[in-house]
């Protein structure tokens, strides 16, 4: 039988040409931001001409021949003949178009004849452009003489529309970002700093002089910023798709794509916004929410805190800063993201549109050593021992809501069933116990005629102290939650003198258990069911109940898989670690592990 090609050997030999040319560019440190910023359009029915290769527009959207064979060589040449179109402000407003366009080929084919870079079709081959002149002085030429009757022009004018990123972008000065790049590469080349050319691994580049600031200059990041691999290596970030940045916090990598050209106050944002990413544990506090709306809420709330503390400067792509968030916390602003997912879909963080900039990925062995120091207590001591030095130094004003969150990840997270016990504490307060005569105590032997009160409790406080228990027994409901959810509930009531509680078991239909007593709960319930989920009528069941107080509160036990509910009166939420509600909870949520 033979085997199914895989999908990687189906690519057509056009296409593998074409992916290895634009890879050469992606390579060249000073293309490589031109070429982030433009648009390649290989398909049917772009602009492209039959007879051309490619086309470029004033919005930098380069339209590629869908099917032409050319060699990976030629298709570098040809995509760079576009980017320095781009680069040299070519399009501009002409009497004569045509000659115009004829005119910047020739600088453009001199410029490239001398970077050696790729390989000149036939279509491109110009004989006289020995000598390097400007386009002015070509023009003039042109103007008498004339350009060829069968050339056909590859700057296509459209009309202006805005680039998300940036309002007031310019080619030129991304071109000179490349050119800046590129000599200090070749200078480090030269110098026997790095192996070849575009590599960025030793490089004075703007990300490490970012970090080396971080280090030296804010103690807060300091620590954090030291333990962090700087990777600027534009293949890397195309391959993982990151626009601008991204940080791994299991390799301890932060990634920055050298072609969205960051100046150097710009990298310090963006670098300090991934490291508060890492140091407030932003990817294991999610505790099973979206996780491409959590990353939007903790952006806000970082960018918000660096904004107020002038750290660097505000990047004009990727960076979600509203002043009206300013001083929610994370957990906040997810809540109100969640009721209008529509609007929020779309919008970029430093990762791209729809993406996290919080990379998950696999967990490092030596991080899995029984010895040493685990990665959460690490990242989190670096922050607290950064904000100390930060504030016995004075280096700067730090946000209130930041120094709160960063003690408050100092401190050990609290038990779920510590929190139950408050809970429990908040709804059934100790019980009062009086002195009676009613019951009286044993008389003492030296005073047998003297009757003493006894210690007995107030029986009309007993009336009422109760809860309601609304079970979700359904397939999807792990045993070892169930246990571990109904011991603490039984010991708890047990605890704080809670005579009853009413249990109801919800899958598919409710089952109402009664009243039971709290030793009950844990030894003799026979749970049933194990069906669908709907949890929505054993809490009307017990809202409606004549025989059930109106002020006794709900206690909700669910793994999370369930509809939206609707509950008008006291509750909380007992839910597995990981797991969340498909809806923005008004109770308070208990989370077992």
């Amino acid at each position: 039988m033979a085997r199914k090609k895989s999908r990687k050997s189906q690519i057509d030999p056009a296409t593998k040409n074409f992916n290895r040319g634009v890879e050469t560019l992606h390579r060249h440190p000073m293309l490589a931001p031109l070429l982030y910023h433009a648009s390649l359009i290989r398909r049917q029915k772009n602009l492209c001409p039959e007879k051309a290769w490619t086309v470029v527009t004033n919005n930098g959207d380069i339209h590629c021949h869908p099917t032409r064979r050319g060699s990976p060589e030629e298709w570098t040449y040809v995509l760079a003949h576009c980017l320095l179109h781009l680069g040299f402000e070519h399009f501009q407003t002409k009497s004569h178009p045509l000659t115009w366009n004829a005119a910047c080929d020739r600088t453009i084919y001199k410029f490239l004849a001398d970077l050696k870079l790729g390989k000149a079709p036939e279509e491109y081959l110009i004989a006289s452009c020995a000598i390097a002149r400007d386009e002015e002085s070509w023009y003039r030429e042109l103007s008498e003489k004339g350009v060829a009757s069968d050339y056909h022009s590859d700057m296509v004018f459209e009309p202006e529309r805005p680039r998300y990123w940036h309002n007031n972008f310019s080619w030129s000065a991304c071109l000179g970002k490349g050119l800046t790049d590129a000599v200090t590469s070749a200078v480090d080349v030269a110098g026997g700093r790095s192996a070849y050319l575009g590599d960025t691994s030793s490089l004075d580049t703007t990300a490490s002089r970012a970090k080396a600031w971080f280090i030296s200059s804010y103690p807060l990041l300091g620590a954090l910023a030291s333990n962090f691999k700087i990777v600027e290596d534009p293949l890397i970030c195309q391959r993982l798709d990151i626009s601008v940045a991204a940080v791994d916090t299991q390799s301890q990598e932060i990634f920055i794509n050298p072609a969205a050209g960051l100046d150097e106050y710009q990298a310090r944002f963006v670098m300090a916004h991934e490291l508060l990413h890492v140091g407030l544990r932003h990817d294991i506090r999610r505790e099973g929410r979206d996780y491409y709306y959590w990353n939007v809420a903790c952006d806000y709330v970082i960018n918000s805190w660096l904004v107020e503390m002038g750290i660097g400067e505000l990047p004009s792509m990727g960076v979600l800063y509203d002043r009206d968030l300013k001083g929610l916390s994370a957990e906040a602003i997810y809540d109100r993201i969640v009721t209008d997912l529509r609007r929020y879909r779309k919008l970029a963080t430093l990762k791209g549109i729809g993406q996290c900039d919080i990379l998950e990925r696999g967990v490092p062995k030596w991080w899995n050593s029984a010895e040493g120091t685990d990665l959460d207590e690490f990242y989190r001591r670096c922050l607290a021992q950064g904000l100390v030095y930060h504030q016995e130094s004075e280096r700067g004003y730090l946000p209130a809501g930041l120094i709160e969150e960063i003690r408050a990840l100092s401190q050990p997270p609290i038990p779920w069933d510590v929190e139950l016990a408050k809970w429990f504490d908040n709804h059934f307060a100790p019980l009062v116990r009086v002195r009676s005569y009613a019951r009286p105590s044993r008389r003492q032997a030296a005073t047998p005629d003297i009757p003493r009160p006894r210690y007995v409790s107030d029986a009309t406080a007993e009336e009422g102290r109760t809860f309601g228990v609304v079970l979700d027994t359904s397939g999807s409901m792990a045993r070892e939650l169930l246990g571990k959810a109904l011991g603490a509930i039984a010991s708890y009531s047990v605890a704080r003198d809670v005579p009853w509680v009413r249990v109801i078991f919800c899958d598919a239909v409710a089952y109402d258990a009664g009243y039971l007593a709290p030793e009950d709960i844990a030894n003799k319930v026979q749970v049933k069911g194990r069906g669908g989920t709907v949890l929505q009528p054993g809490i009307n069941l017990l809202e409606r109940a004549e025989n059930f107080p109106s002020s006794a509160p709900l206690l909700i036990i669910t793994d999370g898989y369930c509809d939206r509910l609707l509950i008008r009166r006291e509750h909380a939420f007992l839910l597995p670690t990981g797991s969340s509600l498909p809806f923005v909870p008004k109770g308070e949520v208990f989370r077992i592990k």
